[in-house]
């Protein structure tokens, strides 16, 4: 089996890499756009299927091998003895992070297929760029894997940065909605500003190591000044692409992509690269207490500015994309107290259960034709199939028990409440308390939003007029019942013995969660979420029984607002940064024109002024020409005589 994960992990980014490069470069039939649309369709599916099997075989290999690393690397460049390498780096939670990126993907291509349509006839497109559509998610795909398998700091930089590019191409694929050019530019220019950062992070751990080899860098004996550093430009890569405060504002205008785009980069793709990258490189930030502390603080704060948000949002895709914020603060903040493998953890079921969401959600959208949940309603008995599964996901994402997100979140919860009470793990004790604070009370808030968009879309009194909703049809309905399957169940994995000891080791020595295992004992760390997440449903459940024709979230009454706005953070990040640059760019631009475009130019009118003059005294008359001439000469020559008489 060493030499099937010899040559096959190559191949995991290699594949969906070149279904990219075929949908792009698949030539158009001149007489049927649908055949190459056909084409595209299948090489997409066959190579994603090819993938996540790929990405399994690995997954039964690392199971028969009694070490929990495999690498392999060549030397690409050598710059003065600053190496830089080809190569992968891979153990059990590589390859199950791979394998959540690979299977995602294939669900969201499948999905893609009907969803990208429009009337009762499956021969009828919405547009005609489903080809390089369906190449841009491959190249997403790829560039993820290329992150996760990489054994090379600069390799993982390139993934990194064409997730960057992938992902403005699929916000905006709807060149139809006006808000989609730019929402994927604001997606693009935010997470650029904390890529700059992670640049630089990974600039200073490769050169001061002398070379960008993760293994390299991770046995390098850094100064403490210089890891803290390097770690804290690299958090600023992870708020970025992890939309983790003060970075987080593109995430939910990202929603004018598709639904399938969105369940992408949601859950298994591009806000999960800043999480596995800190885990990726854990052993650094472990000898960094300080950036663990702002890594902390950053999680608390998004943690619980991801949950009031979505208690006010009307959009069912922006209440996800909050929600998908919060979740991810869970995850830094497990990472912050000294759990990654916790972090990680939490990272694998909600790729499972926020991806059902989102095709859940995107059913919902595709049988209403609106993704507003006052417009909705009463849809429980006409689209039964996505009700139960969107009750699996909401279930997880709240934190019910057996579902998958009620272990993972636990083990979060719990490591926190060690780290509080027992100022165990590397951050400040402090940091343990701020992040199970904000864990718990996420937990009653998770419960009451989860609830809201649970009664606000399937129950009630219908208010869809001349709609007449029904399940999707089978290749958007197959995608989402198998993800319900890993929703419900992912979690239980925890007391699999060879998950725990082979494939999802503890990375830390220290690490305070048993997962599973710890929740025999029914402890507070068990009972106390339990008992806010039904006081947070039942505070829903009441307010929408009180009046099933109303929203629950008047309740809020004047922090409703605020919570609809994120607290207005957007408005400060716009009239703070985005303002004054604008400003500054039309100063610029004036003093361009006016200034520099002025001189430049009346210089040149100058001397064309000056030339023009001297061209019409050069077309005088001749009796004028001759006159000058010999007053010239005269005067040359009394100059002559007046120097002569002076000597």
């Amino acid at each position: 089996m060493v030499g099937v994960t010899t040559w096959l992990a190559p191949l995991l980014p290699a594949v969906p890499l070149a279904a990219g490069l075929v949908g792009l470069l698949l030539p158009p039939s001149p007489r049927d756009h649908r055949i190459g649309e056909q084409r595209a369709r299948w090489a997409a599916i066959a190579l994603g299927v090819a993938g996540a099997a790929g990405a399994l075989l690995i997954a039964v290999a690392l199971l028969t091998r009694t070490d929990h690393l495999v690498e392999a690397s060549s030397t690409w460049v050598d710059l003065g003895g600053l190496r830089v390498t080809l190569g992968y780096r891979l153990d059990g939670v590589t390859v199950l992070v791979a394998t959540a990126v690979a299977a995602v993907a294939l669900a969201v291509q499948v999905y893609s297929i009907a969803y990208l349509k429009r009337g009762p006839h499956d021969d009828v497109d919405v547009d005609h760029r489903y080809p390089p559509y369906a190449a841009q998610i491959s190249l997403f795909t790829a560039a993820m894997l290329v992150v996760v398998v990489s054994g090379d700091l600069i390799m993982l930089l390139v993934g990194w940065e064409v997730m960057g590019i992938c992902s403005y191409l699929l916000i905006a694929h709807d060149r139809r909605l006006p808000e989609a050019p730019a929402a994927a530019m604001k997606a693009f220019l935010v997470t650029r500003v904390g890529d700059v950062g992670f640049l630089l992070g990974i600039a200073l751990l490769g050169v001061s190591a002398g070379s960008f080899r993760i293994t390299d860098v991770l046995a390098h004996n850094y100064s403490t000044g210089t890891l803290t550093i390097a770690c804290l430009l690299l958090l600023a890569g992870v708020a970025g692409k992890s939309a983790q405060f003060p970075l987080h504002t593109w995430l939910p205008d990202a929603m004018a992509g598709p639904t399938p785009i969105s369940a992408l980069i949601h859950a298994a793709t591009m806000v999960a690269a800043g999480v596995y990258a800190v885990a990726r490189l854990y052993p650094l930030f472990e000898r960094a207490p300080v950036a663990l502390a702002v890594l902390g603080v950053m999680a608390a704060i998004t943690l619980l500015l991801g949950a009031f948000a979505a208690t006010a949002q009307d959009d069912i895709k922006r209440v996800l994309a909050w929600s998908t914020v919060s979740q991810i603060g869970y995850m830094t903040g497990a990472l912050a107290i000294g759990a990654p493998t916790a972090a990680l953890f939490h990272l694998l079921t909600h790729a499972a259960f926020k991806a059902l969401l989102f095709l859940a959600a995107g059913a919902v959208i595709h049988a209403v034709g609106t993704t507003l949940m006052s417009r909705m309603g009463g849809l429980r008995t006409a689209m039964p199939v996505t009700f139960w599964c969107t009750v699996i996901g909401l279930g997880a994402l709240a934190g019910v028990p057996p579902l998958s997100g009620f272990w993972s979140k636990d083990g979060v919860i719990a490591t926190a409440e060690a780290a509080a009470l027992d100022g165990a793990g590397p951050a400040p004790q402090w940091v343990g308390w701020l992040v199970w604070l904000a864990a718990l009370l996420g937990v009653a808030v998770t419960a009451w939003y989860a609830t809201r968009l649970l009664l606000r879309t399937f129950f009630g009194a219908t208010r869809i007029p001349l709609a007449h909703p029904h399940d999707p049809p089978a290749l958007m309905r197959w995608p989402v019942l198998l993800l319900a399957v890993p929703a419900a169940l992912l979690g239980l994995a925890a007391f699999w013995g060879p998950f725990t000891s082979r494939i999802f080791a503890p990375m830390t020595e220290w690490e305070l969660t048993g997962f599973g295992f710890s929740l025999v004992h029914l402890g507070p760390a068990v009972l106390l979420p339990l008992v806010l997440l039904l006081a947070g449903a039942g505070v829903a459940w009441a307010g929408w029984r009180r009046d099933p024709a109303a929203d629950p979230a008047r309740f809020l009454g004047p922090l409703r607002p605020v919570f609809a706005r994120a607290f207005r953070l957007d408005d400060v990040q716009d009239a703070l940064v985005v303002r004054p640059t604008i400003a500054l760019a039309r100063v610029t631009r004036t003093g361009d024109e006016r200034v520099v475009d002025g001189v430049v130019e009346g210089s040149g009118h100058a001397a064309v002024e000056v030339g023009g003059g001297l061209a019409a005294l050069h077309r005088a008359a001749l009796p004028r020409a001759a006159a000058g001439v010999l007053a010239g000469a005269l005067l040359i020559g009394l100059a002559v005589a007046l120097i002569g008489g002076a000597a």
